[in-house]
């Protein structure tokens, strides 16, 4: 039990260091072709290169698996079939319909020393019809009792076919006139197997004949199609009633490969309901179960498969067959079942690694010879490894054992856990004067439990190559040189060695310089490697130099070591400090305080060390200026202000520590930038001014100018004029040059002081602003300076953001109007409807009267009451004389205004008439006693001009003197006692309100204002 436990513990070991030495490698591609079988010699494939395009101009292509069906032409990669003929039937196929036949290509680039490609693919063999369909033996037997029914389908052995698919079996038929009648055939389809079968169609009778020779033809589904035939003999027998019958038609069962002999697998059952012998039940093999037949044993009574061979699983994976139940019957009734039986894996099989040449690398008997100057990762061989076992038991984990500087990649992304192909490729380089010879162990580990592992070596001896290079003591040698040196002086001997010998190591010298380094500057003797000067150096100029000294040995090739040389070139105060410009100029801003940078000056000295450190000054020093050493900055010690002065200037020493030293002199001018700290001041006008302009001023019309200026400069100087406040009537506007204009017609409302509240801005960051008070009098003259100047002294002790524009008292005189035009309209209103109720009455009176006596002349006072007999006075009693009207007093004038109506009823046969008094003001004209007519509707003219009214007539409206009242009459117009009706017109006034009364018909006339 010791043995056992100690392999198993180590391979175990063994496994896990294969699972972390295992490296991790990019996969590639493979292709596939397809080619019939039985091609002739020399038939083209494909080209696997093209197909994954791969460049074909200098590469060499070899087969490395494929033989002996396969070839490849080398120079162009085509794949060709050789003088071995494919034969699919006599190859091993994975599936009846897939039987692949692989290939490895290896393309290695001729031209460089590169690892070469490896192309792996398959090529599908397709399967032609060259196998003829054919029966057990040209013989069938089968048995049928007699009577049996019609319709009874009987079975009938299979023919077999080497091909597949299409080519296999593809119908059965019954040939001859013997069967008519009496038999047909049909063909079932079970498991994509064709299975002909008997259909008994007539009456059998034993007595009459007993036996009936067929002939069955088979045929394949090839193009064109093969066929064959065979006699099919049919005993008629004594009935036997029951066939047998299985439990299932179709049986699975598993078995582990390598099992004994013996071992139960699984047990096929049938019954038959017959008695005696004719239920005694026999089982066998059918026809076609030859493998079956020589790994399993049958049972003929019990039905029980057991293992009778070794089983392989790596030979057979499954299998497939089928089994008969027959009865010992005279006449013997059968049934058919399959089974099918999985053979489990067992891990039997250790990992069999195959080292093989790849590309440019051959082996001959087991040993590889490489150049020991190959780059890394060059591939020495291709290694294959592969497990017959399945699943986990061909998981093979390869690793390289031993330090040696090669290791395993893989070199296929199509490689299956089965086969895995990998590259032996280098991974340090090789060097022969180390190590000349390697022994490489490769080791295959599965996953099986326990593991299998197994071992291969390859021998790798290394061809030696002059790969020493000559190498110097140190690769960069410097070397200190000072300027204005003697031309050709030795500064330098190089020495380089060989770790080859003979001409290898016999080496010569030479000088490369750089690119930009100046060439004949420096020389090399080539035998003893001394370094010459051939000029004198300039350290300003250029304070380094560098070149290469190569080397090279007399190997075939030829190698060659390199060291870079620096001369460095020592300084000498050969030069004068330089300023970086021939004068300065710095702007500042004024107010500055002192102390405060106002310019940076940069000095330099083309020499080094103490020759360049400059010390800097300012000459002569009137104690506005100091310059910081070290910074070049240039400091102030006074404030400045630009109005006072705007300009300084001044001079820079700067002086060397070199022995002796060297000075430099600079012009240094310091101009003062305007900074915005001057506020705007107002020249034009003063707050205290005002100007007059009259109502009739044109829009647009100049009516004020606002001067200002400013002490600073540039934008913070110029000036912006914008009216803040004071324009709410949008009046005025001020122009971006200062001059106020008007934009609208004034009008009344306008009359009186206006203050513009004007801002004055510079263009400065932030802005300054100065505020002027422009003011301005609208009226049609200046009849008295104090009250404006009071007005303009009002103004200056109101705050800025209070407007003064135009009457204040204008608006709130406007409301008075209006209330007070509402409270007349309202009384003419309530005047109106009594007097249309008195026309009513009056006019109801009248016809119950005679009438109007025509051409009778009033000679009464229309202004005296008059009786009307007893109706009259009746109704005058009862009715009431109208109120007369209450005084108002006017928006403006203040005047009282009346306005009465009186009707007055004359005689029966007198018409009405009105007493209308008007109140007028005094020396208005008198209309009632001056106009009077009898006519029915006369026509008045009336004029400011009439005759003053007597005391009884009240004002009626105050007019201007511009007023007129404009009507017509007639030349029989009497006087003003003596008329029934009159109208008068006037021009609508400008300014103010008045109601008028129009017509007889009492019709109300108001103008607007």
């Amino acid at each position: 039990m010791e043995v056992p436990f100690v392999s198993l513990f180590s391979g175990l070991v063994r496994f896990l260091l294969l699972l972390l030495l295992l490296p991790r490698c990019q996969a590639q591609s493979s292709v596939k072709f397809s080619l019939p079988e039985e091609q002739p010699p020399n038939t083209l494939i494909g080209n696997p290169g093209e197909t994954l395009g791969l460049e074909k101009n200098n590469r060499l292509f070899k087969l490395e698996v494929g033989l002996p069906h396969l070839r490849v032409d080398e120079r162009v990669g085509n794949l060709y079939t050789t003088e071995t003929p494919i034969d699919r039937e006599a190859m091993s196929c994975e599936s009846p319909l897939v039987c692949p036949l692989e290939f490895e290509i290896s393309v290695t680039d001729t031209l460089h020393n590169t690892p070469p490609v490896l192309v792996e693919g398959r090529v599908l063999v397709l399967d032609i019809n060259d196998n003829t369909p054919s029966f057990s033996a040209p013989v069938i037997s089968i048995s049928i009792p007699e009577h049996t029914a019609a319709g009874t389908v009987v079975s009938i052995p299979t023919a077999t076919d080497r091909d597949a698919g299409t080519n296999g079996v593809a119908s059965y038929e019954l040939l001859g006139a013997e069967a008519a009648g009496l038999f047909s055939l049909q063909v079932a389809e079970e498991y994509d197997e064709k299975l002909p079968q008997l259909i008994v169609t007539g009456r059998l009778d034993r007595e009459k004949r007993d036996t009936y020779d067929l002939t069955i033809r088979v045929v394949d589904g090839g193009s064109p199609s093969r066929a064959s035939t065979a006699i099919l003999r049919i005993a008629v027998l004594d009935i036997n009633d029951h066939s047998p019958k299985f439990e299932r038609s179709a049986y699975e069962g598993a078995l582990e490969e390598n099992s004994p002999p013996g071992t139960s697998i699984l047990q096929v059952r049938a019954t038959d309901l017959d008695l005696g012998d004719n239920a005694q039940i026999e089982y066998t093999f059918a026809p076609g179960a030859d493998t079956a037949r020589r790994l399993l044993r049958l049972d003929k009574t019990s039905g029980w498969i057991t293992v009778q061979g070794a089983v392989d699983r790596e030979q057979v994976g499954q299998l497939k067959f089928s089994v008969h139940a027959r009865d010992r019957a005279p006449i013997p009734r059968q049934d058919r079942a399959s089974v099918l039986i999985s053979v489990r894996d067992r891990n039997d099989n250790a990992p069999a690694i195959e080292i093989r040449g790849i590309g440019l690398v051959t082996h001959r008997d087991g040993v590889a010879h490489i150049d020991e100057d190959v780059p890394v990762d060059s591939p020495v061989a291709l290694v294959q490894v592969s497990d017959r076992d399945e699943g986990v038991n061909a998981a093979v984990t390869c690793i390289v054992a031993g330090d040696v500087p090669f290791q395993l990649k893989p070199a296929s992304e199509s490689s299956s856990e089965k086969k895995k192909k990998f590259f032996l490729q280098t991974t340090t380089p090789l060097d022969y004067e180390a190590v000349q010879e390697y022994r490489i162990e490769i080791v295959a580990v599965d996953a099986g439990n326990p593991p299998l592992s197994s071992t291969n070596t390859l021998k790798v001896q290394v061809v030696d190559v002059n790969d020493n290079a000559p190498v110097f003591a140190q690769s960069t040698v410097q070397v200190s040189l000072e300027e204005n040196n003697q031309p050709h002086l030795p500064i330098l001997r190089l020495q380089a060695t060989d770790a080859d010998s003979g001409s290898n190591a016999r080496l010569t010298y030479a000088l490369s310089a750089e690119p930009a380094e100046p060439r004949g500057l420096f020389a090399v003797e080539p035998a003893t490697g001394e370094i010459r000067v051939n000029s004198a150096l300039d350290r300003e100029r250029r304070r380094r130099y560098q070149f290469k000294v190569s080397a090279t040995d007399h190997g075939t090739p030829a190698m060659q070591g390199t060291a870079t040389v620096v001369v460095s070139v020592l300084d000498q105060n050969d030069n004068d400090p330089r300023f970086m410009l021939h004068a300065y100029s710095f702007s500042v801003m004024e107010n500055l305080p002192p102390s405060s940078p106002v310019g940076m000056v940069t000095v330099s000295d083309a020499d080094q060390a103490a020759n360049a450190r400059v010390t800097l000054s300012v000459d002569p020093d009137n104690g506005d200026f100091e310059i910081q050493n070290g910074t070049g900055t240039i400091l102030s010690r006074v404030s400045f202000d630009r109005e006072r002065q705007g300009t300084y200037t001044f001079q820079l020493k700067a002086v060397d520590g070199g022995v002796p030293p060297r000075s430099a002199f600079v012009s240094v001018t310091i101009n003062v930038l305007d900074e915005n700290d001057n506020t705007p001041f107002v020249t034009q006008p003063s707050n205290s001014s005002y100007r007059h302009i009259t109502p009739l001023t044109a829009a647009g019309s100049a009516v004020e100018q606002v001067k200002a200026e400013d002490l600073d400069l540039g934008a913070n100087a110029n000036l912006s004029y914008a009216i803040e406040g004071g324009n709410p009537f949008g009046l005025f506007r001020i122009s971006p040059g200062g001059s106020v204009s008007l934009e609208k017609e004034l009008l009344r409302r306008h009359y009186g002081l206006h203050r513009l509240v004007v801002k004055v801005r510079d263009g400065g960051a932030p802005p300054r602003y100065a505020t002027a008070l422009v003011h301005i009098y609208v009226n049609d003259t200046v009849a008295n300076v104090s009250v404006v100047e009071a007005l303009v002294g009002h103004s200056l002790n109101t705050p800025l953001d209070v407007d003064i524009a135009g009457d204040p008292e204008y608006e709130k005189s406007k409301q008075r109007s209006n209330v007070l035009f509402g409270v007349i309209a309202g009384v003419v209103a309530v005047v109106l409807v009594i007097v249309i109720v008195v026309l009513i009455r009056y006019c109801r009176q009248k016809e119950a009267k005679s009438g109007y006596q025509a051409g009778k002349k009033e000679t009464k006072d229309l202004y005296a009451a008059k009786p009307a007999g007893k109706n009259a006075k009746h109704k005058a009693k009862k009715s009431k004389p109208p109120k007369p009207a209450k005084p108002l007093e006017d928006e403006e004038g203040g005047a009282q205004r009346g306005l009465q109506f009186n009707l007055i009823n004359e005689s029966s046969g007198d018409s009405p008439r009105i007493h209308l008094p008007l109140n007028c003001n005094p020396g208005s004209p008198d209309l009632g006693r001056h106009y009077r007519s009898n006519s029915p509707l006369p026509s008045i003219q009336l004029h400011p001009q009439s005759p003053t009214a007597g005391k009884k007539h009240q004002v009626v409206q105050d007019l201007p003197a511009t007023n007129t009242f404009v009507g017509t009459g007639d030349s029989n117009s009497t006087g003003s006692d003596q008329y029934s009706d009159y109208s008068y017109k006037t021009n609508p006034p400008k300014y103010s309100k008045q109601v008028l009364v129009e017509g007889l018909i009492l019709a109300r006339t108001t103008q607007d204002l």
